[in-house]
């Protein structure tokens, strides 16, 4: 430190204050960060990693229980759940050892500081540390990274001890035989069709009218469908009105539909996944000025709060609630402290629910396409079932939206085997503000899932080509 006084305190050790740390740590700039539990924060310990370690397992379960779709003699599966979810601490474990252990950045020169932080001054964190002591720390910047928690809505009656988010659902020794999970966002959908492939009956509650409905709707409700075809009971339109226990039983009573239809169902727990909540408590920032509203910590495209020397990037803020994104934000919070000119992170950011198949999207969607640029927008579609790969592997059941406003690619959505991985070719599409036929100019491996995307931008190029026929050289008369 150079005079006692740290060039930046981060607050918080999950995906963007991981990042952030690494990032100015390399700019050889003297940085502390304030940790209050384990680092690596929710994706390590409560959100990607151990729902994917899970979705693993699941996924295998599922492949022997269908395995005569491709002439193999299927077997239902022993599944030890318990023995599942130590593997999923494992994998934990494993990560937490190596990328985000904590003397990783101790070795980078970083100041790992373990407390309760809240900002006392704009160039000050206060650390109220284990032991009953406080310690200041005198900053350049400040950069909070506090994340969110998960929404528990006011449901009467939820269980306690039987009553699980994803910050204690990993936890368990193991789940009950029958579930009822409630919302059906990206969490909720993941794990509905995780556990019943682990043999837990589940229930899916979901208040809005569509699983996912944040997403392309056709695409989402082919979701649906292939979760009850999974034997997950998927009720959209349905409010959860109590839960009503009897020992270790319990009935959760929900409302579903317009016709207002009762339905109870019998369960062993309630998995919660109806949202997040920014984590903005006891930070100070009330004392300071700093703006906050209902979706969190207001700042501007650089990560910038109305206090010059305060920086939020993450889910405490009103971005994305990705972890992708969570890094990319640190990245140019920290490029815009220390840099000349302002930096800015811009909306092309791709996002995907890993239930089986993937559904990945990235831009904007029909509607919100026609919202910003009125007449001038299409929505392009090709099925699965016309891609070689997906008919030779069995994976039809899926589709390729892809949304143009005035030629250029606005959005895409993916609903296929691995579209996390095939987003990213699209993502380069929106950020870049392609044409179809700058897509159709790239030749595609053959057969893939993503020539799909080549296919229908070929197929666009093809419609182009039909309306311009007139133009073509007329055969030369004898």
């Amino acid at each position: 430190m150079v005079g006692n006084v740290f060039d930046l305190v981060i607050v918080g050790m999950g995906s963007a204050g991981v990042t952030a740390a690494e990032f100015a740590a390399r700019l050889d700039l003297d940085v502390a960060v304030v940790e209050r539990a384990k680092v690596g924060g929710d994706c390590l310990w409560t959100g990607c990693v151990p729902s994917k370690a899970l979705l693993a397992s699941a996924r295998t379960a599922h492949a022997m229980r269908t395995a005569d779709r491709f002439g193999i003699e299927p077997v239902e599966p022993t599944i030890d759940l318990a023995r599942v979810w130590r593997r999923v601490r494992a994998v934990q474990a494993e990560i937490a050892a190596t990328d985000d252990n904590p003397q990783r950045f101790r070795d980078l020169g970083v100041e790992v500081v373990i407390g309760d932080a809240r900002v006392t001054a704009p160039e000050e964190v206060t650390v109220s540390t284990a032991d009953g002591g406080e310690r200041a720390l005198p900053t350049r910047f400040v950069l909070l990274c506090t994340g969110s928690r998960p929404h528990v809505p006011d449901i009467p009656g939820l269980p306690r001890g039987a009553t699980w988010t994803n910050e204690s659902f990993f936890h368990i020794d193991a789940p009950p035989a029958a579930m009822a999970v409630v919302g059906g966002g990206p969490m909720g959908t993941e794990m509905a069709q995780a556990l019943q492939r682990l043999g837990v009956q589940v229930t899916l509650f979901q208040r809005a009218h569509t699983l996912l409905p944040r997403e392309d709707e056709g695409l989402a409700s082919r979701l649906a469908g292939i979760l009850q075809r999974d034997g997950v009971t998927v009720h959209c339109s349905a409010d959860v009105r109590r839960v009503t226990s009897h020992g270790a039983a319990h009935t959760v009573h929900a409302t579903v539909g317009h016709d207002g239809r009762d339905v109870e169902v019998d369960v062993g727990g309630v998995l919660v996944a109806a949202g997040r909540v920014p984590n903005v408590d006891h930070l100070g920032l009330d004392e300071l000025g700093i703006t906050v509203g209902p979706e969190g910590i207001e700042v501007d495209e650089a990560g910038r709060t109305n206090v010059r020397t305060v920086y939020a990037v993450g889910d405490v803020t009103r971005g994305h609630d990705l972890t992708n994104a969570a890094g990319y934000e640190a990245v140019v919070a920290v490029r815009d402290m220390f840099f000349p000119g302002r930096g800015a992170a811009d909306g092309t950011v791709p996002r995907c629910v890993f239930t089986e198949p993937e559904f990945a999207r990235v831009g904007l969607t029909v509607p919100e396409a026609e919202a910003r640029f009125g007449e001038n927008v299409d929505a392009w579609r090709l099925e699965l079932d016309r891609n070689d790969r997906a008919r030779t592997d069995g994976t039809t059941d899926g589709g390729v939206v892809l949304v143009t406003a005035k030629g250029r690619v606005v959005g895409a959505h993916v609903l296929a085997p691995h579209a996390g991985e095939m987003v990213h070719e699209l993502a380069v599409a929106v950020h870049q503000q392609l044409r179809l036929d700058d897509l159709a100019d790239v030749v595609h491996a053959y057969p893939t899932i993503a020539g799909a995307i080549g296919q229908l931008a070929t197929e666009a190029a093809y419609e182009k080509a039909h309306r311009l026929r007139w133009l073509m050289k007329k055969r030369p008369t004898r």
